[in-house]
């Protein structure tokens, strides 16, 4: 296992440090900054510049499910999955994505590195389709097949966050307490897009998927206007890393990388969510999208109290910092140093 993280290390050791002054340091230390605001209707993105170190990029999880190189399949219980990277790369995992199929749709809480040939492991998940424990359709009730969404939630990835914190005895928040408010955050996400829709979003195959309810047709039609104002902004040039986004004038969260690479990977998925979170939360105002040095602050604030950390059964460190507006994560192998970071990731409380 040892040989297997260090070349899954290989991919990824960059360390990004966010605060005050909002830098950035790979092999050499180097500048850091956030853009102004790219901004549509009410969404407003600020990318983090920096440098990141080059080498080969991990795999995403859709992308390892594209080559039939890991395997999520059910262990028979809502809030765990078991995990396999069968290939010969490193498949990078985020808290946040959907993955589709099996007895009921399934959210991932807790980033990861996979390293190749990994074996497989248990892997904590919140259910996202409350009325379903059997094959949908024609798909495999024992695998999962695609995880082309992330979460679009802030309640809800607050509540996966959490549960990562140690209580005082030391032991970590069960998953199951969690449950009923990551199911409460769904029915909320649906009805939210469904009223700014104008047309329901549950689908007909499950009234209580998350995911088929992301696939709705119309819902699409409206991200595809965000999209296409916004997508190709995060694509130019080799130095973002990360983005942090506001709705309606409020800053709601973001996500860093250690490299540009694994950045432009996840950055359509990201931006769907960012987007489906705006399209929920519109309404007839017209905030002014908060100011650069207000989310530099907003970033600054995670990082000034202590982190605590938590060793994951997926082989991997978690370390929750919490301020009273924000809850920040930064996530590593288990046995790897601090600065082998994978994701950072910051969510508005």
């Amino acid at each position: 296992m040892a040989s297997k993280w260090k070349n899954a290390l290989a991919v990824i050791s960059l360390c990004v440090r966010l605060g005050s002054g909002a830098y950035a340091e790979a092999n050499d230390s180097g500048g850091f900054h956030l853009s102004d605001p790219a901004v549509y209707e009410n969404l407003a993105i600020y990318f983090v510049h920096g440098k990141s170190r080059g080498g080969p990029v991990p795999l995403t999880l859709q992308e390892a499910l594209d080559k039939k190189a890991i395997v999520v399949s059910e262990t028979g219980e809502v809030n765990e999955l078991r995990i396999e990277n069968t290939g010969g790369e490193a498949v990078f995992i985020q808290s946040g994505d959907i993955v589709k199929g099996g007895k009921q749709d399934r959210v991932l809480s807790v980033s990861l590195l996979l390293p190749p040939h990994s074996g497989a492991i248990p892997i904590d998940a919140f259910c996202v389709e409350s009325g379903r424990w059997s094959a949908r359709g024609s798909e495999d009730a024992r695998t999962f097949s695609s995880a082309n969404a992330d979460l679009p939630s802030r309640a809800a990835k607050l509540e996966m966050a959490d549960a990562l914190v140690p209580k005082p005895d030391g032991t970590a928040a069960p998953l199951g307490a969690r449950q009923q408010q990551i199911w409460e955050s769904v029915e909320k996400i649906k009805g939210k897009l469904s009223g700014n829709l104008g047309a329901p979003v549950a689908a007909p195959q499950s009234q209580s998927s998350l995911e088929l309810a992301l696939e709705n047709h119309r819902l699409a039609g409206e991200q595809e206007k965000y999209v296409a104002a916004l997508q190709a902004k995060g694509e130019q040039g080799d130095d973002v890393v990360g983005y942090v986004f506001a709705v309606n004038g409020k800053v709601d969260g973001g996500d860093v990388y250690p490299s540009n690479g694994l950045f432009r990977k996840m950055w359509p998925k990201l931006l769907r969510a960012s987007v489906t979170e705006a399209i929920s939360e519109r309404d007839a105002s017209k905030a002014t999208p908060p100011p650069v040095d207000a989310v530099n602050g907003f970033v600054a604030d995670a990082e000034k109290s202590k982190a605590v950390e938590t060793r994951t059964r997926e082989q991997t460190l978690v370390g929750v910092r919490e301020s009273p507006g924000v809850m920040s994560l930064e996530t590593r192998p288990a046995d790897a140093p601090a600065s082998a970071w994978i994701h950072r990731s910051y969510i508005a409380k």
